[in-house]
């Protein structure tokens, strides 16, 4: 395994929502706070995007003992409904910033989403952002699922 391989990991998803739907859980704050914290860790306590090449990004998750985590970064490629590109940097490690790409791709009624998180300081780094990611996704997942509250939102 090459040092690129090492120190990225890729995660697939299918998920049971129309294209479109799932961007925007990506691209709005209102509906980013909805999911991006691993589930049944921590909750979103803001989520703040401009995304356009340029436009930045922030999101502050918190535990349920109070402690923050706040990630941030800029958006580097912005596709609608298609693909995003952005660094992510987490506020309390600025120089380790790290690169994610996520495409989306129509199956009808529901999306195939491919994460792509690359260029970590280290594997353990990166092992932990496999495990950070799994959870958020669960939770995107759940936001789709036929009992969750989107309707009302």
């Amino acid at each position: 395994m090459d040092d690129a391989q090492e120190t990225s990991l890729t995660i697939v998803r299918r998920i049971k929502a129309p294209i479109k739907s799932v961007y925007l859980a990506w691209t709005d704050a209102q509906e980013l706070r909805r999911w991006m914290a691993p589930a049944d860790k921590m909750v979103v306590a803001l989520a703040e995007c401009d995304p356009r090449v340029g436009g930045r990004y922030r999101i502050v998750m918190r535990e349920g003992d109070g402690t923050e985590h706040r990630v941030g970064g800029a958006y580097r490629e912005v596709v609608t409904d298609k693909r995003l590109v952005f660094t992510w940097a987490w506020e309390s490690s600025p120089e380790r910033q790290s690169l994610v790409a996520v495409e989306f791709k129509s199956m009808g009624e529901e999306t195939e989403l491919k994460l792509t998180h690359s260029r970590f300081a280290d594997t353990p780094a990166r092992d932990r952002h496999r495990e950070g990611w799994a959870g958020c996704l669960d939770m995107l997942e759940r936001r789709f699922s036929p009992n969750s509250e989107r309707k009302s939102a």
